[in-house]
């Protein structure tokens, strides 16, 4: 038993922005997601990875989700991440999401510690059974160090408020192993950017994207497409896109976002430590690139995207 949700499409996780003195901009948080909205992006995921959570104090996550509830006002799903040390100050934090009134919570393991399979089922299980907001598990081995297997999320399925799974382990696979395991129980979302064809073609409805932010009708065309089965289009798209798309499974995917966010006049490039700002080779390379795209960028498709 679950509750269902209508998620799909490509919900960005939205960048934090910050003032010079990296205080919080919350104005110009405010203003980064408006603009993806307007872009006709499908929902929001506020304070993920990309969102610089773990830099976050708890006062300014609920600042930041409290802004995207207001700005949102209804037109899409909004969602925040949910990255604690400990699975009591996660509970706190999906009680403070619930009291703010956003759609829904995604959950990262426990921060830091590596846990066994079973110790990182307990803790979804304890953070999603203390919520009724639906909950979004998010996998993500590179960077996180624990790995949600497929046998893991099974194990979850008797939670009614696990509805979704974002996976970011590049290993498309894992959709299919998930619905052999357990059908259609869970809403399947992709959490890496350069797989994210193969894994609509897998199963996957959803799209938690990091480039997006900065091509945010570009990412919700290349995805609409795929879904529609119209690969013929969306190669050529994709194709353009990879580049920029491989950025988004670099260790410093936030710095590389927020500078091509900045070049799209969208955000600022700041990070707070201990993301510095990339170092002037690197930086080069992604200004290098992001040229090359603006270049060729490419007439999309008509997929029913609002007017910009």
């Amino acid at each position: 038993m679950s509750r269902r949700v209508s998620w799909e499409g490509v919900f960005p996780a939205v960048t934090t922005q910050f003032h010079d003195d990296l205080s919080l901009d919350i104005n110009a948080t405010a203003k980064v997601m408006d603009g993806l909205i307007r872009d006709g992006v499908s929902g929001l995921i506020v304070c993920g990875s990309v969102g610089e959570n773990t830099s976050l104090e708890r006062k300014e996550k609920v600042a930041i989700m409290e802004t995207a509830k207001s700005v949102a006002a209804g037109r899409v799903p909004v969602l925040c991440g949910i990255a604690e040390f400990t699975t009591a100050f996660a509970v706190e934090t999906a009680k403070e999401a619930a009291r703010v009134g956003i759609d829904g919570v995604m959950v990262m393991p426990a921060l830091v510690y590596s846990s066994k399979p079973h110790e990182t089922a307990a803790h979804f299980r304890a953070v999603a059974s203390a919520t009724d907001l639906p909950v979004m598990l998010y996998n993500n081995p590179p960077i996180y160090k624990n790995d949600v297997t497929p046998d893991i999320l099974a194990s979850l399925a008797d939670v009614e408020t696990v509805v979704c799974f974002k996976d970011s382990s590049g290993d498309t696979r894992r959709f299919i192993d998930t619905r052999n395991m357990v059908g259609d129980r869970f809403v399947l979302f992709a959490g890496l950017d350069d797989v994210i064809v193969e894994s609509v073609a897998m199963g996957a409805v959803g799209w938690v994207s990091g480039m997006s932010n900065a091509f945010p009708r570009e990412g919700e065309t290349l995805f609409r497409l795929a879904k529609a089965g119209r690969l013929a289009e969306a190669m050529p798209l994709y194709e353009w896109f990879m580049p920029l798309l491989h950025l988004d499974a670099r260790p410093d995917l936030v710095q590389c976002i927020k500078l091509c966010e900045h070049i799209m006049g969208r955000g600022t490039a700041l990070t707070r430590p201990p993301r510095l700002a990339l170092l002037p080779q690197e930086k080069a390379e992604v200004e290098a690139m992001m040229v090359k795209a603006l270049k060729n960028r490419p007439q999309l498709p008509d997929v029913g995207l609002k007017a910009a």
